[in-house]
């Protein structure tokens, strides 16, 4: 792509979720995620392969039918209040229309089911694109309404924890894994948004540092499958080793990072009286710890003299930048001693 293209769409990507951020009407917020929509389009389809137009087709008509979606219900919300202001959503119809609008937006069950398919047929540049700033306005929105509807709220975050865990079960598919690990990371953050919205934040960061780390080094590997994820230690030996301990991260293992907004989402979940709750989400993340140990195990203990199921790749040397890779992996790592000073931030 043409580097002057490609710098305009990514400032149109950019200026959309400024938009979006900056706005307290609906009009103008559903402009920013169009925005964003419109510019995100052609880098997914800059490859000019099938499955790419497929899965650009596919998020196409997704984003379509939920901006139509947000946007009938903020005329509804106007016709049955009056109000255009996103701070002023009290009526439960077109509340429960803009979340479940903005699910689909960010592809949360049980309106998810795009997701795999689309990052399945992208890049993994566009897909850690797709994965990480595209949800940012969306959120955005959704942390704007969240005292209005909790039952809702709980119910879909139990739900989109659980589905993240079940449904990455049985993929073999790297993009995929990662597409039902950002539903289940989403799950938590939905369960904890109307109680501590700064908890939120704290792990929709973690999320971001994390899924930077994961893309990068399968991008660094070029690894799509288990398979290729199998006989990457002959490329890159540092990397293998360092790999499972970025994988148990998003499971959610201590001491590693990824442990912290687990930690302190279960504990607000117990202090706000909802142990059923705390319990259902800390089972669900043992399914999705499942699937991270089965790439751990492909990647770090199926090496020589184990039969390997692919053919062993030239040690070219790669000309991908390792710097952000290397702060990223380290953040993945090592940033759970800073959690007394987190959750003294947070409570300021």
């Amino acid at each position: 792509m043409n580097p002057y293209i490609l710098a305009t769409l990514l400032f149109g990507l950019g200026l959309g979720t400024t938009i979006t951020f900056a706005s307290s009407h609906w009009l103008l917020a559903w402009m920013g995620l169009e925005m964003n929509t419109l510019a995100i389009i052609p880098i997914m389809a800059h490859l000019h392969h099938p499955r790419a137009v497929e899965a650009t087709t596919k998020y196409f008509l997704t984003q379509a039918t939920a901006a139509a979606m947000l946007l009938f219900a903020s005329t509804t919300n106007a016709w049955l209040t009056g109000q255009w202001d996103i701070q002023q959503m009290t009526h439960p119809l077109p509340v429960t229309m803009i979340t479940l609008a903005l699910a689909l937006k960010i592809g949360l069950a049980p309106v998810h089911s795009w997701l795999p398919e689309v990052l399945q047929g992208l890049d993994l540049t566009t897909g850690l694109i797709l994965s990480t700033w595209q949800k940012l306005a969306p959120f955005a929105l959704l942390l704007q309404i969240y005292p209005a509807n909790s039952t809702l709220l709980i119910i879909l975050g139990v739900l989109w924890t659980l589905v993240g865990g079940w449904g990455g079960l049985n993929q073999t598919q790297l993009r995929k894994i990662l597409a039902y690990f950002s539903i289940a990371h989403l799950g938590w953050m939905i369960l904890i948004l109307q109680f501590s919205p700064s908890l939120t934040l704290l792990a929709l960061l973690t999320y971001l540092v994390m899924t930077f780390s994961t893309f990068l080094v399968f991008k660094l590997n070029k690894s799509t499958n288990i398979n290729t994820l199998a006989i990457s230690w002959a490329k890159m030996p540092a990397l293998t080793s360092l790999t499972p301990l970025i994988l148990l991260s998003l499971g959610g293992l201590p001491p590693l990072t990824g442990f912290m907004p687990k930690w302190l989402i279960l504990q607000e979940l117990t202090k706000q009286e909802l142990p059923t709750t705390a319990t259902l989400a800390a089972l669900t993340a043992l399914l999705s710890l499942y699937f991270y140990l089965r790439l751990s195990y492909a990647m770090a203990l199926t090496m020589s003299p184990n039969n390997l199921a692919g053919v062993t790749p030239w040690r070219l040397p790669s000309a991908q930048l390792t710097l952000p890779l290397a702060v990223t992996t380290t953040m993945t790592l090592a940033l759970l001693p800073l959690t007394p000073a987190i959750t003294a931030t947070l409570t300021l």
